[in-house]
């Protein structure tokens, strides 16, 4: 019985641990709805955009070169997305100013 008792104690505790540490998480879980600025918006016009667009061609090229080697190792839509996809979409498919966490999947 008393085996019983510390193993219920235990248990108990390592609930209330893990509830205890997933509560900071939570509460950071609300959304974001700070509008940037126009200095924000500003840089990202002026120098966010042309070294993504830049990334987006460099991507491409590196893309191609691979593309091969992707092709036989199986992860042909892995490269395309991470080499082409994620920069082309941080360049023209998010808002001006914003952060990579408003972009449009």
């Amino acid at each position: 019985m008393r085996g019983l008792k510390k193993y219920i104690k235990a248990n108990m505790l390592v609930v209330i641990v893990m509830i205890m540490t997933a509560l900071p998480g939570v509460s950071m879980a609300e959304s974001i709805t700070e509008r940037p600025s126009g200095a924000e918006m500003t840089a990202d016009l002026a120098f966010v955009r042309p070294l993504m667009l830049g990334a987006t061609v460099l991507g491409t090229a590196v893309f191609i070169v691979s593309s091969p080697f992707s092709a036989l190792g199986g992860n042909f839509k892995e490269a395309a997305d991470t080499l082409v996809g994620t920069p082309f979409r941080s360049t023209f498919m998010r808002c001006l100013g914003c952060g990579t966490k408003h972009m449009v999947k």
